[in-house]
């Protein structure tokens, strides 16, 4: 029988688990975390999905209709336990990855319970690995809190405060609105260029507007869409941003950002509930300055920066493996070498989701027929 041991138990990790079981393998998962996706527990209260009910399951089991259009993380939490108790996946909670490296046919996974032998290993600790706070100079001056967006649970701390939001990704602008509408008074920071995106289109939500991708290359695709998107919520510029210059599957594909899907964001910035900036200049104390010569004084500042993924120090005998910054160089199947895959690693226009589940079938496809 196939052994594989999958790294991870939040949707990629299961996906993939319950994948190789189906087709007979037999599988050990290994979570650091003491529950299954545990990044889903610790996000803010009121996140949705961005991606429709029925386009968010995992393969073979749909979420439930009572979830709504676009599922809470609440209800992402309750799909996961169900998903995993339908499948009778029993991951081994509190057990940290140290490292995993070929071993003869087979792949030997160093953890904190011991060792582990199996055909193949299956890395899927996500997209959302190490949260990447951003140096700003003179930060250390700023007498506030200063946060990540993996810390930010809700907008009660902040009630009549000033509030610097840092980046903006749909962390960033959800977060923005989230304060504007309960009482706090945010800032959002925004250095570069960006893509934003209606939520739906036509009453089609947004994410489920791939056909043109699947016939077309993706920059046509983006072309013929341009015009459209520019009559439904304008350009960047109306905003105070800045374009990208590259269309919303340009942005994904070339440069792995998922766009902006607005929720309400707009509206906001437009009502002058939410204001915006360009970069950060430099802190100075509690007054920051931002590139085009303009200074706030605020209270908090919020980093939704991000998150790094960097896989290096768990593989160290496969480099070749994983990109200069510690990226798998390849995502989902066929793998970078035999025995060893990675689920759920590049962004999609489609939803993350959706990709997911492709991926965990072609890796357990893949598995099976090594």
């Amino acid at each position: 029988m196939t052994r594989a041991v999958v790294i991870g138990a939040g949707p990629a990790g299961l996906a993939c688990a319950a994948c190789l079981k189906d087709q007979g393998a037999e599988v050990e998962i290994l979570e650091r975390a003491d529950c299954v996706g545990s990044s889903w527990h610790g996000h803010y209260d009121r996140l949705h999905l961005h991606t429709v009910r029925q386009r968010s399951g995992l393969p073979r089991m749909a979420m439930p209709a009572r979830f709504g259009k676009f599922p809470s993380r609440v209800q992402m939490i309750e799909y996961l336990e169900s998903y995993a108790a339908h499948f009778g996946l029993e991951p081994r909670f509190g057990v940290s990855v140290a490292a995993a490296r070929p071993s003869g046919d087979t792949w030997c996974v160093t953890h904190s319970a011991g060792e582990t032998f199996a055909d193949a290993v299956v890395f899927a600790t996500g997209l959302n690995g190490t949260p990447f706070r951003a140096p700003l100079p003179g930060l250390e001056s700023f007498p506030g809190p200063v946060l990540h967006s993996s810390d930010y649970k809700g907008p009660t701390a902040f009630a009549g405060q000033r509030v610097l939001v840092v980046g903006f990704g749909n962390s960033g602008g959800d977060i923005a609105l989230d304060l504007a509408e309960n009482g706090a008074h945010p800032i959002l920071s925004v250095r570069g260029p960006v893509n934003i995106l209606p939520h739906d289109l036509f009453g089609v939500p947004i994410t489920s507007l791939g056909g043109l991708r699947k016939v077309l290359p993706y920059r046509w695709a983006d072309a013929i869409t341009a015009p459209i998107l520019r009559a439904k919520i304008g350009r960047p510029e109306d905003y105070g941003l800045q374009s990208a210059g590259k269309g919303p599957a340009a942005q994904v594909i070339e440069d792995g950002r998922v766009p902006l899907i607005d929720i309400g964001t707009l509206g906001a910035i437009r009502a002058g509930k939410i204001e915006t900036r360009p970069g950060i200049e430099r802190s100075d104390g509690a007054e920051v300055s931002f590139g085009d010569g303009r200074a706030d004084v605020v209270d908090a500042i919020l980093l939704a920066t991000g998150y790094r993924v960097d896989l290096r120090d768990m593989l160290p005998d496969t480099p070749q493996a994983l990109d200069a910054a510690g990226r798998p160089r390849a995502s989902g199947a066929p793998g970078p070498m035999p025995g060893l895959y990675f689920c759920s690693y590049r962004a999609s226009a489609d939803g993350q989701l959706r990709q997911t589940g492709i991926e965990a079938q072609a890796i357990a496809d893949a598995v099976i027929g090594a």
